[in-house]
């Protein structure tokens, strides 16, 4: 139906959709237990699904891209620094 198609779900329920798929459960089964289609599980489990680092740190592909944003915030916001620094060095 249209209206379910754009239900939205909070990041709490959509991660653990993809906790019960990672602890074995089907996405053709959770699909029909909670009337989410299968390629939106699908594009959840994408996002949220437990990586492991090299080093052991647990984390998933949303904390990795937004990490990435930040990282390039702060980039961005220690550029202007260097201006700043660079154009009250002159005086």
């Amino acid at each position: 139906s249209m209206a379910r198609q754009y239900k939205s779900y909070d990041e709490d329920f959509k991660k653990t959709v993809v906790n019960l798929y990672e602890n074995g459960k089907g996405i053709s089964e959770l699909s029909r237990e909670y009337g989410v289609g299968k390629s939106t599980i699908d594009s959840w489990i994408k996002k949220f699904k437990t990586i492991t680092t090299s080093t052991g740190e647990v984390t998933n592909n949303d904390e990795i891209l937004k990490l990435q944003k930040k990282n390039r915030e702060l980039e961005q916001e220690v550029e202007i620094l260097k201006k700043v620094v660079a154009i009250f060095s002159k005086k």
